[in-house]
């Protein structure tokens, strides 16, 4: 029972923008689930997701990443936000200049979210490179970063 309302909740944040627990419970009710917020909780725990925002502008429930997407998506944990400084690209690589000390956290949080795009990172102590598969990838990698955080190139 416990694999099935799993399966439906990401079934349900993949197709719907769910806001809050109370939603989720709602929609997990209707689809033949009695499960109590607590329950919903560590649903949530346990799947590990995050809220980011959506093209609404209202934050729902999201895995931490789109499949078959090259969109960037965020961690709700703001290490992106705390750390990165400015973001350029030279063909199919993408220089991340981070806060002195802070470029590892960022780069393990770039490398969690499995992107499609990415081929492959290395960070020193302030700077990120990301190499990605082509130029459109890295263009792409690199806008949706500086949109989602209003970062400007250097």
């Amino acid at each position: 029972m416990k694999k099935r309302r799993l399966a439906k909740i990401l079934e349900i944040i993949k197709n719907i923008d769910v806001e809050t627990q109370e939603d989720l419970q709602a929609i997990l009710k209707e689809s033949g689930f009695e499960v109590t917020q607590a329950t919903i909780s560590r649903d949530i725990r346990e799947l590990k997701l995050v809220k980011e925002l959506s093209d609404s502008g209202r934050y729902v429930y999201s895995t931490g990443r789109k499949n078959g997407s090259d969109s960037v998506t965020l961690r709700a944990n703001g290490i992106f936000s705390e750390s990165i400084v400015s973001v350029d690209r030279a063909m199919n690589t993408v220089c991340v200049k981070c806060f002195s000390g802070m470029a590892g956290a960022a780069c393990a949080a770039i490398d969690s979210m499995q992107w499609d795009s990415v081929v492959g990172t290395i960070a020193g102590d302030d700077t990120i490179f990301v190499l990605c598969k082509n130029e459109n990838a890295a263009q792409t990698f690199c806008s949706n970063l500086e949109n989602s955080l209003n970062v400007k190139n250097s």
